[in-house]
């Protein structure tokens, strides 16, 4: 395998700097419509969800929103599918806070949120066996290297050049390779496909090209995934590497736009939800418990309780309140009481 920087391709090429410039141009316009959200978490939950789901979904873990929030929400209520994704979402929070806290990103952070997301300490491949394969069609795509020093030599090799500040080389291209080869070194027995897509929005806040983990390609790779495969290898066997930069970036002006759509729903369907909770209960509104209804779809007493800071009692009466005039809808499973935002339920599902 090649090291980085691939040195020998020219990554100015006309093609990808128009490609460039329309991913540039939609992230900062993501980023800034991100930065006018007062609520910035409700945002990132939202979003990690439908992320954690589309991600797993490229690797045939297949479950439901309503699966995924009860996972989050109730006590015992088994989904082995939904933990998984719920699981991702922690892994992404998790990535999130360790860059915010320490400015990079190690081979050992890598190896942290893929123990996460595959609950082991297997840690990098030691054995040999792995290999790439096309999850729609089950076919070889692929056989990384096997040797675990040959591995760790280039997982160091990408380290070093995921936290080496560039001045030639666009961020957004930087991703595109980086992607490219941490995909190509598959250092791991199981989760590569979602360690790598969590690396890449990681990547994305290092940088500075959004303040938070909000953009994510799994939906657009889902919807494009033969053509992901076909330019992966493409890339590896012809070095066409101008033809996978290209669809990065196109997945990324893609995603950036879409997800502002998803933000610009979120603020529409909770304004109207402000607008009919203070008409139909103006005594019990206020901003925190509107928050509080927004920021996990489904919400128990004692959420009410943490986040607004009032007795259990007075939380009780809140959501119940809520029920009654239609605002939430209640579930009791087993001795779990649970409350359901089902208008971002619905939101999220149909986006």
């Amino acid at each position: 395998m090649k090291l980085l920087p691939f040195h020998e391709y020219d990554l100015k090429t006309p093609r990808i700097l128009e490609a460039l410039n329309e991913a540039s141009r939609s992230l900062a316009e993501l980023k800034g419509f991100a930065n006018s959200i007062p609520n910035q978490h409700i945002l990132m939950n939202a979003i990690t969800i439908n992320e954690a789901k589309d991600s797993s979904a490229i690797e045939n873990i297949v479950t439901t929103h309503d699966s995924i929030y009860k996972v989050l929400t109730e006590s015992g209520f088994k989904d082995e599918s939904a933990k998984e994704v719920v699981d991702y979402r922690s892994a992404i929070w998790r990535g999130y806070e360790i860059i915010k806290e320490k400015g990079f990103i190690s081979t050992n952070v890598l190896v942290e949120l893929q123990g996460m997301i595959e609950h082991n300490k297997a840690g990098i491949r030691k054995n040999p066996g792995t290999k790439l394969v096309n999850s729609k069609t089950k076919e070889v795509i692929y056989t990384p290297p096997q040797d675990e020093k040959e591995i760790r030599d280039l997982l160091k090799n990408l380290e070093d050049y995921i936290n080496k500040k560039d001045e030639e080389v666009d961020p957004l291209i930087k991703m595109a390779l980086i992607h490219y080869q941490f995909e190509s070194i598959h250092p791991f027995y199981d989760g590569n496909g979602r360690t790598g897509r969590i690396l890449n929005v990681l990547y994305l806040v290092l940088n500075h090209l959004l303040e938070s983990p909000i953009l994510y390609l799994s939906n657009y790779i889902n919807k494009n995934k033969d053509q992901y495969y076909k330019l992966f290898t493409e890339f590896r066997e012809n070095n066409n590497y101008e033809d996978w930069i290209i669809y990065i970036l196109k997945g990324v002006e893609e995603t950036s736009k879409n997800t502002i759509e998803l933000i610009k729903l979120i603020q529409r369907e909770m304004e109207s939800y402000k607008e009919e909770f203070m008409t139909k209960l103006p005594k019990i509104y206020s901003d925190e418990l509107l928050d509080s209804l927004f920021f996990e779809v489904y919400t128990r007493i004692n959420y009410i309780e943490d986040r607004c800071h009032v007795t259990r009692q007075t939380a009780a009466t809140y959501l119940n309140s809520l029920v009654d005039a239609g605002l939430l809808e209640f579930e009791k499973i087993g001795r779990e009481s649970i409350y359901k935002n089902s208008r971002l339920i619905n939101l999220l599902s149909q986006f």
